[in-house]
């Protein structure tokens, strides 16, 4: 639930414009009731002559919010899929004085890496020929209200475990429906075994991996029932480790086809409420990118 404290009108107002004109469904309740933030816009525009608010005013509800950030800090050895090579970093210049001019000198690094490294985007151009590239994805796909499955408590006592559509079902008993246009994530908390690789993949004596990953059905209904923008993960694949051990990634695939993005490698999701926050995803703009590391973090409520 939002907390609105009628002792500041302005904030009200803010809360209330940021809720339901930047992110229909952000308050979490069923979309087919009614709302009490909506019952507050109406009592907003009766006051305001306008009945619109500045985003100054967003912004100054915003910066009384927790930040999470939610993106691992990339470097050389990190976690990755075993096809990709190793990041390497090479320092270019210096702080000290450049011997070719008189003028100082200045930090300035080059890197090499796949363009899935680190808490990283996948457009849908990384499956599809043709797809979106990450030049095509709008910035209004960047900003979306954010939906956490927590499923961490079933992944302790089964790394291969798959969201079901009952952990949905749950969610949506207590929290409403899915909101349109969400960035919904699952929490497993394998993100706590960043950065060591063989934790990470978690293979057996007989080198299959065993991490956890989506479900068909569950990714169905999130984006076409639902109609969420994108989903995220801890894990390197959105498929489960036993399905990629045998290069096997039919939900990646279906997310890319479905003309969706989405992002891997997440982490602090622990420190995230179930539903109420906002997702803010940003990564570079490479023209006929195929992916880029992001970053990314959670407004909280």
């Amino acid at each position: 639930m939002i907390q609105i404290h009628t002792t500041c009108h302005q904030r009200i107002a803010a809360l209330t414009f940021l809720c339901l004109l930047v992110l229909p469904g952000f308050s979490g309740c069923s979309q087919e009731s009614p709302s009490p933030v909506s019952e507050v816009v109406a009592t907003e525009a009766t006051q305001n002559k306008t009945g619109e608010v500045s985003l100054a005013q967003v912004y100054e509800v915003l910066q009384q919010k927790k930040f999470v950030d939610l993106t691992h800090a990339f470097e050389p050895g990190i976690p990755h899929w075993p096809g990709f090579p190793d990041e390497s970093v090479k320092t270019i210049y210096w702080y000290d004085k450049r011997p070719d001019t008189l003028g100082s000198g200045f930090f300035a690094q080059m890197y090499c890496h796949v363009g899935q490294w680190g808490t990283h985007a996948d457009p849908p151009a990384h499956f599809v020929k043709g797809g979106r590239t990450l030049d095509e994805i709008s910035v209004k796909e960047m900003i979306m209200p954010l939906v956490v499955f927590d499923v961490h408590a079933a992944v302790e006592n089964n790394p291969d475990y798959t969201i079901t559509m009952d952990d949905v079902r749950q969610w949506e008993a207590q929290h409403g429906l899915v909101p349109k246009g969400a960035f919904a994530v699952m929490r497993t908390d394998w993100s706590k075994r960043w950065p060591d690789q063989g934790a990470m993949h978690n293979s057996d004596k007989n080198g299959v991996a065993h991490y956890p990953g989506w479900s068909l059905d569950v990714l169905k209904y999130l984006y076409e029932v639902r109609g969420i923008t994108a989903s995220g993960h801890e894990t390197t694949d959105t498929d489960p480790g036993i399905a990629t051990t045998k290069d096997e990634y039919s939900l990646e695939t279906y997310i890319l086809s479905q003309d969706h993005y989405q992002i891997e490698l997440l982490t602090n999701l622990d420190q995230l409420p179930e539903a109420g926050a906002l997702a803010v995803v940003t990564f570079p703009k490479p023209k006929g990118g195929s992916g880029f590391p992001a970053r990314v973090f959670a407004i909280l409520p």
